[in-house]
């Protein structure tokens, strides 16, 4: 098809851009996306294999936009004779109101249970609990590659259109558009959709976008020692300990990924140092509270927040740009539900997502 001019432009090829685009080819359109890298390229946020499936919320609009997320992973189905969730369960525990997101759960329909820290002990030898656990069995892992591939797959085989290594220098809106400038010319959309991460704010000066942070984190995969059940987990840990609060997973193949949530240093996206930050102090919460892994193993991985204040997502649209931002290093799991809400305010100017998803 010709990109010369279209309906609707996706910019940017992450998760976000790409659940956007398989929505719109679901309601009969045929979308192009922009991405200035390769495929599988690694200078984002939405490379690895796993993502942390956590339904640990208890704000509405997070609820809402879960059980639409949900919705559009099990529309995906398998991909290679495996869900895109592994639903092996999730624990919560620490510092947190594990009552109020169990009443919440519940509420939907979500499986929530307290556990004994006892009764999780024996469940999961790997790990170490002094509290009471909260447990959801309709949690786990979305596996993160697999789920950009069966997204473009989907697209491409929709009519649809991911053109790689594609970069666009400008978006301006007209009159009777939005043009996107590239380095071989422009190309005219009705609507542009910009899911660009990192580099959100830079391309978007005209649109009054709150404060986004873009930090490096480095998780990193343990080794396991034995052959313990692993769940996917968050701590919420002493702040006097520990940096932030810890969230981990298995990732079969390269151990269990376990990481500090939003503590990474800022920095430039074009201008990354790949540099590994908290690696003492994650190996010492390792020592400490998972002792089904070896603490010496860790094998950083690297990749970039781009953040709100609040950690609250951007939604929202101006003109005939539709923003999508601020992901806050815990949207992957919405991704389809993300995409839909981005499909609907392209389609219906007079959509709105959810109020705290907002632009003032």
């Amino acid at each position: 098809m010709s990109v010369d001019a279209v309906e609707v432009a996706v910019v940017g090829g992450g998760v976000m851009g790409l659940a956007t685009a398989w929505e719109l080819t679901r309601r009969g359109h045929r979308p192009v996306v922009f991405e200035r890298f390769a495929r599988g390229h690694l200078e984002g946020a939405s490379h690895g294999a796993t993502r942390n499936f956590n339904n640990a919320y208890d704000e509405e609009h997070y609820l809402d936009l879960l059980v639409r997320a949900r919705q559009g992973w099990d529309a995906l189905g398998p991909v290679d004779g495996e869900p895109l969730l592994r639903l092996h369960g999730l624990v919560t525990h620490g510092h947190a109101d594990l009552g109020r997101i169990e009443s919440r759960l519940a509420e939907r329909g979500i499986h929530a249970e307290i556990l004994s820290p006892a009764d999780a002990a024996s469940r999961w030898a790997g790990m170490r609990f002094r509290d009471a656990v909260l447990f959801s069995r309709d949690a786990g892992v979305a596996r993160a590659a697999a789920a950009l591939g069966e997204l473009e797959r989907r697209i491409v085989d929709a009519g649809g259109e991911v053109r790689w290594q594609t970069p666009v220098s400008r978006i301006e809106e007209t009159g009777s558009g939005v043009d996107l400038v590239l380095t071989d010319g422009r190309v005219r959309a009705d609507t542009v959709v910009a899911t660009m991460g990192a580099w959100t704010e830079r391309m978007l000066p005209g649109i009054p976008l709150p404060r986004l942070e873009v930090s490096e984190e480095t998780p990193a995969h343990f080794l396991p020692v034995d052959g313990s059940t692993w769940p996917s987990f968050n701590h919420y840990v002493d702040p006097e300990r520990y940096p932030a609060t810890v969230y981990g997973m298995p990732t079969p193949g390269e151990g269990v990924k376990v990481g500090f949530h939003r503590v990474g240093d800022l920095v430039d996206p074009d201008d990354r140092p790949h540099r590994t930050t908290h690696a003492d102090a994650l190996a010492d919460y390792v020592r400490e509270w998972l002792p089904g892994v070896d603490p010496a193993s860790a094998v950083p991985i690297s990749c970039t927040y781009t953040s709100t204040e609040d950690s609250a997502f951007v939604l929202d649209r101006r003109g005939r740009i539709v923003v999508g931002a601020g992901f806050s290093g815990h949207g992957f799991k919405f991704a389809p539900g993300v995409g839909a809400t981005l499909a609907d305010l392209a389609l219906d100017p007079t959509a709105l997502a959810a109020e705290p998803f907002r632009l003032p």
